[in-house]
């Protein structure tokens, strides 16, 4: 019997207080596809292959959370775990002019 968790790499994908997006559904075929393939993103002669199953997965989905009642949107993936870390360029707190009275 498997324990009633998920394993600490799969990712909650999605809030269950709002409607999915399409963008999300995408997400969550993409993270099954690397899981299954072993890689993160497929060489050019797979890439075929590799985009084809994030779309039938992504299709599978949809049919499941439609037939379980919950909206599908379209729309980007909008969701960002907690303790994610933001993706760009690192803030930087503005430079103090050191001459006196200067940015003080």
């Amino acid at each position: 019997m498997y324990p009633p968790r998920m394993c600490r790499s799969i990712k909650t994908l999605r809030r269950a207080d709002e409607a999915a997006t399409t963008g999300e559904l995408e997400a969550a075929a993409r993270q099954y596809v690397r899981k299954i393939s072993g890689y993160q993103k497929p060489s050019a002669r797979n890439a075929e292959a590799f985009d084809g199953a994030i779309a039938e997965i992504a299709a599978a989905t949809n049919r499941l959370l439609e037939t379980l009642g919950v909206e599908v949107e379209e729309g980007p993936d909008r969701w960002v775990p907690s303790g994610a870390r933001r993706s760009g360029p690192p803030t930087a707190r503005p430079m103090r002019d050191r001459r006196e009275g200067v940015g003080v």
